[in-house]
Formats: structure tokens, sequence, C-alpha cells
């Protein structure tokens, strides 16, 4: 059982592949440099070095596997950032086509099920089309909120202020990457699903940007207002850092087009995981802001 894992040494790829290590399971991590990967895993997988961007590579380092974990590597500050992630999906596409990928499991988000209006997100309702047509066997799995996005936000965070663009009144679920790292694994190693399957990763609980200061304020031992923008000074922001205008509305987009939004899946046993937003950031966050 080959199975492929992109993005190894990401919040949830780095996870995955620890999973699978203990479960006696040699999985191929497709890494543009070996040496993120810890030396005590480096040692224990078959390593794979490329650019995910390089079509020949990822053709060649997908072929006969029996299940590929696709993440999507392209950064939301790319310029033309949603063709760029259906130009890197493109060769996946092509090995499932040709038969050379049995199946494959998406990293997904909630929001992916509008497929257009949602920003970055658009370009992953477009592989999962693409997937869907090549006719493999297909989990997407629609993730919500990483709380891993608030480490893009320290310097902010350190003086007390969690800016979004989010409408800050409505709720949505918010998830600890390791734990969709949790269910990523237990899917891979579960070899009797097939056809085309969706399921939502949505944390232990659906907050609002209000509810996240709160919780913040306790966690970290120190009060987080709320800094709440509209989408057009969002815009002119990301202007003035030099962003292209193609990559400042799929940042903005995903904001806008989540607004209202529910989800496909409700919340339920299979959807929920169990990391509460408090634990995560007296755990992770609280130690970088003391730093």
């Amino acid at each position: 059982m080959t199975i492929v894992v992109t993005t190894p040494t990401g919040h949830v790829g780095s996870r995955v592949v620890r999973l699978l290590l203990q479960a006696g399971v040699l999985p191929r991590v497709l890494v543009r440099d070996p040496a993120r990967l810890d030396e005590a895993t480096r040692a224990r997988v078959d390593v794979r070095r490329g650019d995910l961007t390089d079509r020949g590579f990822v053709r060649e380092a997908v072929a006969g596997a029996r299940t590929v974990f696709w993440v999507d590597p392209t950064p939301h500050v790319t310029k033309d950032p949603i063709e760029a992630s259906l130009r890197t999906a493109a060769p996946l596409i092509e090995a499932a086509q040709a038969g050379d990928v049995g199946r494959v499991v998406l990293l997904s988000s909630i929001g992916a099920e509008k497929r257009h209006g949602v920003g970055h997100i658009d370009a992953l309702a477009g592989i999962e089309e693409r997937l869907d047509a090549t006719g493999v066997d297909v989990l997407h799995l629609r993730c919500a909120y990483f709380f891993t996005n608030l480490l893009l936000n320290l310097e902010e965070l350190s003086q007390g202020v969690l800016t979004t663009t989010f409408d800050p009144d409505h709720p949505m679920p918010w998830v600890d990457p390791r734990d969709i790292g949790d269910v990523v694994a237990a899917r891979l190693l579960n070899d009797t699903w097939e056809g085309r399957v969706v399921q939502a990763i949505h944390g232990p609980e659906d907050l609002t940007f209000h509810q996240v200061a709160r919780i913040l304020t306790e966690a970290l031992g120190r009060p987080v207002r709320l800094n709440h923008v509209s989408d057009d000074a969002a815009r002119d922001a990301l202007r003035a850092a030099g962003l292209p205008a193609s990559a400042v509305e799929s940042i903005v987009g995903m904001a806008a087009g989540s607004r209202e939004l529910v989800p496909e899946q409700s919340r339920d046993l299979l959807t929920t995981t169990p990391t509460p937003l408090s634990g995560w950031a007296h755990a992770q966050l609280r130690p970088l802001l003391e730093r």
C-alpha cells in the first residue's frame, strides 16, 4: 500500500506522516527541501525531492500510488492564485485519468461547495470537480477555519489586537490542524471507502470572532480587542503591501464569500473533532507571544 503525502512539513502533513509511521506504514513524501523534515522522520520515509509546481516531478512521484494525499501548496499571495492552484494540481489529475493513482484524499475547505465566489477557495472547488471527472475514488475533506491562521497575526496579537474582515457576529467552525491530520491518517489507512466521498471537519464548536477574542483574552492572559475592518480597507492594506490585484481579491473573497455560509454538512459525530481553541491557544500561541 503506497501512500503519497504532499506538504509533509506543514501543520497537517507533518501530523499525517507521524501517524502513518506509527501505524507501520512507510509513506512516500514529496518535499522541496528534505532538510525541513526532522532527522528521525527523514530516515523512515521514502523521500522524493522536488517542487509541486514541477509537472514532471509530480507525475513521476505519484505514479503507482494507491492513495495520494493532496494539499494545495499555493500561497494566497501568489499572482493569479486560483489559476496557479489549478495548474499545480493538473499533473495529479492527469495521473488519476491515466490510472496511475488509485485514490485521492484532497484537503479542501468549507466554502468549496459554493463552487464560485469564495476567493482562493474557488480553486479547491475546481480541483474537486476535476478529480470527480477522473472517475477515481476521491475523498474531499471540507475543513473549517484553521486555528493556525492566528499565527499570521502574531505581531498584532502581541499588541492585543485581532483583526478580521469576517463577519464578527457570524458563527463559523474552527479546527486544530492536528485534528485534521488525525482524520486524514485514519482515512488513508482505511482501504474500504470508494467512489466520491465528502467529509467535513468542523472542529469542536462554531465560534464568532467576538467569541474568539474573548477566548484568546483568557488563554493568553492579556486583553485581546477585536478589530473588524471592511473589505475595502483590507484591499487597501493588501495593495499597499504590494500584492497584485488577483491575490488581493483571492484573499478578500474568502471572507466575503463565507459570510452567512452554512456548510453543506452539519455538525455531527463524524464532522466534530475534539481540540478546543482555548487549549490550543494556551499551549501553542501563548508561548510564542511570551518570547
